[in-house]
């Protein structure tokens, strides 16, 4: 497939990532990927004093709810634990088939540390599951930075993916 850097696509995070040494990680896997297409990562802070989950997850789906207003043209997919997962190769079709079908930008969405408000998970229809097995939601933005990386080396058919 020959690649275009038309197609872009953006991270949606709840907050900052902590670590350091992860954020660095992070940044050289989006330099790689901007090799092939556009990525951007938008963090949205949250101020809060809750101490409850579901009132941290209620204003975090708030926050997101101003941010996806008035984006009507852009498909959005949540990472959920109860989203559909992929492997690498299947992962790189579905993107192979977004970028075929017109769409200019897809927008992944990565919430915070307790996970997303009914209202969003309401209001994304689509959800992918990086594993079933549990992540911080800071190492869930490192290895989906990295597995993007690898769809675009797949579809590139560089050496990369083995």
């Amino acid at each position: 497939m020959a690649l275009s850097k038309a197609m872009k696509i953006k991270i949606i995070e709840i907050g900052k990532t902590q670590k350091k040494e992860l954020q660095e990680m992070i940044d050289e896997y989006v330099k790689r990927v901007n090799h092939y297409c556009s990525l951007e990562i938008v963090t949205l802070n949250l101020k809060t004093k809750a101490q409850d989950l579901q009132t941290i997850r209620e204003q975090e789906g708030k926050l997101l709810m101003e941010y996806f207003t008035g984006k009507n043209q852009v498909v959005l997919f949540l990472l959920d634990e109860k989203g559909r997962e992929y492997t690498s190769v299947e992962f790189s079709g579905f993107i192979e088939k977004q970028t075929l079908s017109g769409i200019k930008e897809i927008v992944f969405v990565i919430g915070g540390a307790y996970g997303f408000s009914d209202q969003v998970k309401e209001f994304v229809k689509n959800k992918i599951a990086i594993s079933k097995m549990t992540f911080t939601h800071q190492m869930v933005r490192l290895l989906f930075v990295e597995q993007l990386y690898r769809v675009f080396t797949i579809l590139a058919r560089e050496k990369y993916h083995h």
